[in-house]
């Protein structure tokens, strides 16, 4: 049986990259487990630009996606509201786009967990201070 998870770009952009402290890590912990990944479109926007520096590169990842079935969360206009919102709520952060549109799909999926190599994921918080659970141990 599948975990669905969240996936952030730090631990996509590692697993691409090889020079990436990383690497061998988010490789590790991928190979472990049966995940069905869950993302955006600007995440992905995200780990395309950190690996301009090969397109081969890029295109193993394009692959990987299709490979792997990750599925996107449309963030509609309406969620625009709420991306708002977040990055006012941790402007002391600040919180990214990217972040805000994860922060956004666990709202709106249910989803709990995530696999993110910043700590910014334990510190965003859920309507009811409920936590996103990031499951990739750095």
């Amino acid at each position: 049986m599948l975990n669905t998870v969240l996936v952030d770009a730090g631990p996509l952009i590692a697993l691409f990259d090889r020079d990436d402290n990383y690497h061998e890590a988010v490789k590790d912990f991928l190979s472990k487990g049966q995940y069905k990944f869950v993302s955006t479109a600007a995440v992905l926007m995200e780990v395309s630009y950190m690996l301009n520096f090969s397109v081969g590169a890029q295109m193993d990842f394009f692959e990987w996606v299709l490979k792997k079935g990750l599925i996107l969360y449309d963030v509609e206009c309406g969620g625009i509201y709420r991306i708002i919102q977040l990055i006012r709520k941790y402007s002391d952060l600040p919180i990214d786009f990217a972040d805000a549109t994860l922060v956004l799909a666990a709202e709106k999926t249910g989803i709990r967990s995530i696999i993110s190599i910043d700590s910014d994921f334990d510190i965003y918080r859920l309507p009811g201070k409920e936590k996103i659970h990031n499951i990739f141990q750095r």
